[in-house]
């Protein structure tokens, strides 16, 4: 037998509202709880792992989060078929006191001893540092704003140490007073067909996470690649078909496709094939111009590689073999 009994039944409606009044004007206080140690303060983190398929990964790195008090709010895992590769990426939150930033690590790298993880890494963005990167391009600059705009918003996760550019610009325009007054440094280098300049870029660059070439017409050799030995992203257009030369906007305009896109990769010494981690299209007609044409196309590419950096910096894309990535 289940038996209810009322408030009003041990207390007068009186009194009953004078004491629910008390009671939840007393519990508030503003900005701490009642005891500090029974709400934690709790901080978001992100762990990818990449190993040899085998029964009970998932298992382990649960438990692993959950033995330290944390809370997995996210997981995302990948297994091709007939192919014996896991990946995995979750989203969790814990008490850094309770598990330590250094102490996560060692757990982390423990399970992948265990497994042979090919990759295991963990971020904390409120405790670890953002990625350095630095900025490459030519003459056309609105990736580059657009990159700009959103680092003052806070939008990307990233430090921007440098941009690195083969064209002058004038001290006056709103991209070198942008620079300027956000503590940029600009560095003109121009190239020829004889000197690309790679080793004053390596100079520059050598302190950063990884590299983006925000519309760099200058092909990067293997030799700068495997010295670099980061990761360097590209966009480029991805008009179809395809249109190769000079002006491939304009040739895609006058030959009236229907379909036009941007495609973000990792670059590698074949030029523009390298793996993708982000593509987006945009339908364009015979009502556009060629300037809407354009504004279109570059509107993409603007979007397209943004979104791949931000993937990048949370740690969604992993290497799918040779060609391929996995962007959870």
């Amino acid at each position: 037998m289940i038996r209810r009994v009322s408030a009003t039944s041990c207390l007068s409606a009186t009194a009953f509202r004078s004491f629910t009044k008390w009671s939840f004007k007393s519990s508030q206080f503003h900005g701490e709880s009642l005891d500090s140690s029974v709400s934690p303060i709790l901080i978001p983190g992100v762990h990818v792992f990449h190993c040899p398929d085998v029964v009970g990964i998932v298992a382990k790195l649960s438990d692993c989060i959950a033995a330290k008090g944390g809370n997995i709010l996210g997981y995302d895992v990948f297994v091709p078929e007939n192919k014996n590769v896991f990946y995995s990426r979750s989203e969790f939150i814990f008490d850094p006191v309770k598990w330590p930033r250094s102490q996560m690590d060692e757990d982390f790298q423990s399970i992948a001893q265990q497994f042979s993880a090919l990759s295991s890494v963990v971020r904390v963005p409120s405790l670890d540092p953002k990625h350095k990167i630095a900025l490459l391009l030519s003459k056309q600059d609105h990736c580059l704003v657009e990159m700009l705009h959103r680092w003052q918003d806070g939008k990307l996760p990233v430090d921007i140490t440098c941009v690195i550019s083969n064209h002058e610009r004038a001290p006056n325009t709103h991209i070198m007073r942008f620079l300027q007054r956000h503590g940029i440094s600009y560095h003109y280098l121009p190239t020829t067909d004889q000197n690309k300049i790679e080793a004053e870029i390596l100079e520059l660059v050598k302190d950063t996470d990884f590299l983006v070439l925000a519309r760099y017409m200058q092909l990067l050799s293997a030799n700068f690649l495997k010295d670099y030995g980061k990761d360097v992203i590209n966009i480029h257009h991805g008009l179809l078909p395809s249109f190769k030369g000079r002006n491939p906007v304009k040739q895609a305009f006058d030959a009236g496709v229907k379909l036009i896109g941007a495609t973000s990769h990792f670059v590698t010494e074949e030029l523009d094939s390298g793996p993708i981690i982000e593509q987006m299209v945009e339908r364009v007609s015979h009502r556009d111009n060629l300037r809407s044409f354009v504004q279109k196309s570059e509107d993409l590419e603007k979007k397209c590689l943004m979104k791949a950096i931000k993937s990048y910096c949370e740690l969604r894309v992993l290497p799918y073999g040779i060609q391929k990535t996995v962007v959870f």
